[in-house]
């Protein structure tokens, strides 16, 4: 092993091709995002290449080692009680050859990988996504309300036509007449 990471919810390690076992979970990082895989043997991993070549999706299908690392590291993800391991998780691997069903958000490579491994096509680099932009939006509305509510203050405003007025928000920028 050449070195190990541990993040909040999986440990990674980085591998030389001799130290991967068939039906290994292999993760490979991209530009923004990681890259998933399931090792074949000999020297081969079946994915779904998605979007990890151009912006144009392509199927699940099988490749060397090298043609998944695209020249960079690469590491086992731990699969902790996986339901399907080995050469199980290889089968299951070939059995969605030539899929072609990609979907970023519900049907990526870390969801393949998922499945082959533990039966339930998931993503927790996705629910990381997700949960950071719910964060962000959240942020972004109690921003709004805040200003929202330092610009503007209840007043009651007498008309003569109309009698007293409750409750109406005006500018505090604007003058009350």
């Amino acid at each position: 092993m050449l070195n190990s990471t541990t993040t909040r919810r999986l440990t990674v390690e980085a591998v030389a091709d001799t130290d991967l076992a068939p039906g290994a979970h292999l993760v490979t990082d991209r530009f923004g995002y990681t890259h998933h895989g399931v090792y074949a043997g000999a020297g081969k991993v079946v994915h779904y290449a998605g979007l990890s070549r151009s912006l144009r999706r392509a199927p699940v299908h099988e490749v060397t080692l090298e043609e998944f690392a695209q020249g960079r590291p690469v590491r086992v993800r731990q699969s902790p009680g996986a339901r399907f391991a080995g050469v199980e998780a290889v089968r299951r691997a070939y059995s969605r050859l030539g899929e072609d069903r990609y979907r970023l958000i519900s049907n990526n490579c870390e969801h393949f990988c998922m499945w082959c491994l533990y039966g339930e096509s998931r993503s927790d680099q996705i629910d990381l996504w997700k949960s950071w932009a719910s964060d962000v939006l959240a942020a972004c509305r109690d921003a709004i309300r805040r200003l929202a509510d330092s610009r503007s203050m209840p007043v009651v405003s007498a008309d003569s036509r109309f009698g007293f007025e409750c409750g109406t928000f005006v500018n505090s920028t604007q003058s009350s007449s």
